[in-house]
């Protein structure tokens, strides 16, 4: 072994990295996008990765601020600022968040910001790091998803349970019945009470199917999602079809439907789906009206939805009603009027089909003025927010 082999201060110098090796190092990194700012937080540095992540070369990102890579919604609450604060104050920030791309899309990335300091101790600006973790928060929420299929799976299997021990077994029991007394008595009985336990007979047969194929809907909420293929929608339309297939219903006792839509109210959400939402629920206020009544469809934006009103000038219904709809508890509506039964299976397809479209329900009613039942739907493809119990750690398989 030579001496200059044996002098470990020699090795040191000999094999120091250069400035360029570890420039070449953090470039080769490309599932990372690593950059850095100066002390006005300007980009003045911008890796290989960063350019895949992103989506711009180096000499289209160079020279802007730091807060080019934030959503306008981070931008507004002053997360860059923060973060730099956060930097300083710390030693680093770290956090899960949206960043935006070059072409306006959004992906869900683990960032880390820290401060550059130079020999002397001075501040030379600062480095953040960003890892694209969207496939990763894919997986997770599908696991989410399934967990949470398993717990609704068992309250689905009480409802369905809940709907065929009462729903469907009083009308089946009085069909059965009025059967067995016309089998039994038929002969004996005068032409009018065989007529008027025809009638019956036919009106429980009908309330039964009508609530079978309530059921099989209402089970292709949770077993037939290769069915459910939202898309835009103008809402208008859908309302208008509506009211043209329940108009002769309305019409028996001179209720009238209106809307007050205009052509650029529209939602996201699957097209049958809307249909049997509209459908079911302006049925029921049809149900509920006085004769002359009137039924009045209205929606207006809040956000990033729509809320629709479907009101009317019916009997109304009491708190104790209202808190039981939209769960299998419905049957105290449905024994408080002869007309109202398998409501329940209707409004909790109402509610079903709403869920699946990422809206929900809920009713302000007065009894003896009428009642507002209103419902939500997205205007666009929603985007789920991730709450910050959700975050990703980066040294977890990150």
């Amino acid at each position: 072994m030579s001496k200059e082999q044996s002098d470990p201060k020699k090795l040191r110098k000999k094999y120091i990295p250069s400035a360029e090796f570890y420039s070449q190092v953090i470039d080769s990194l490309q599932d990372y996008a690593i950059f850095t700012l100066d002390n006005e937080f300007i980009i003045n540095s911008w890796n290989s990765g960063a350019a895949t992540i992103f989506g711009y070369e180096p000499d289209e990102v160079i020279g802007e601020p730091f807060e080019i890579v934030f959503t306008e919604e981070d931008k507004k609450n002053g997360i860059p600022k923060k973060e730099i604060e956060t930097a300083l104050k710390e030693g680093k920030a770290v956090d899960n968040r949206w960043h935006l791309c070059k072409d306006g899309s959004i992906f869900y990335a683990y960032g880390l910001v820290f401060p550059l300091t130079g020999m002397e101790g001075e501040l030379l600006g600062y480095v953040k790091i960003v890892r694209d973790l969207t496939e990763r928060r894919k997986s997770d929420e599908a696991i989410k998803r399934y967990i949470k299929d398993l717990e609704e799976l068992n309250t689905h299997k009480e409802s369905i349970l809940a709907i065929l021990s009462h729903d469907l077994r009083s009308p089946l029991a009085a069909i059965i019945g009025i059967s067995d007394l016309l089998k039994s008595d038929f002969d004996k009985m005068e032409p009018e009470s065989v007529k008027r336990l025809l009638d019956s007979l036919y009106e429980a047969s009908t309330k039964e199917l009508s609530m079978l194929d309530y059921l099989v809907e209402w089970a292709r909420i949770k077993y037939a999602s290769e069915a459910f293929s939202p898309k835009k929608i103008v809402l208008k339309h859908y309302v208008e079809k509506v009211f043209e297939n329940l108009n002769e219903v309305a019409g028996v006792n001179t209720i009238n439907l209106h809307h007050d839509l205009k052509e650029n109210a529209h939602v996201f959400a699957d097209e049958k789906m809307l249909l049997s939402i509209l459908q079911n629920i302006v049925s029921n206020a049809i149900r509920h009206s006085h004769p002359g009544g009137k039924i009045t469809i209205t929606a207006k934006r809040n956000e990033n939805k729509m809320i629709v009103q479907v009101k009317d000038t019916g009997t109304g219904m009491s708190k104790q009603i209202q808190d039981k709809l939209f769960t299998p508890q419905m049957k105290v509506l449905s024994n408080t009027r002869k007309e109202n039964k398998g409501a329940g299976i209707g409004l909790l397809l109402v509610k079903g089909f709403l869920e699946k479209n990422s809206g929900e329900i809920w009713v302000e009613s007065v009894e003896g003025e009428g009642s507002s039942f209103y419902f939500t739907l997205p205007i666009k493809k929603p985007l789920d927010k991730i709450v910050s119990s959700d975050q990703i750690k980066f040294d977890e398989n990150a």
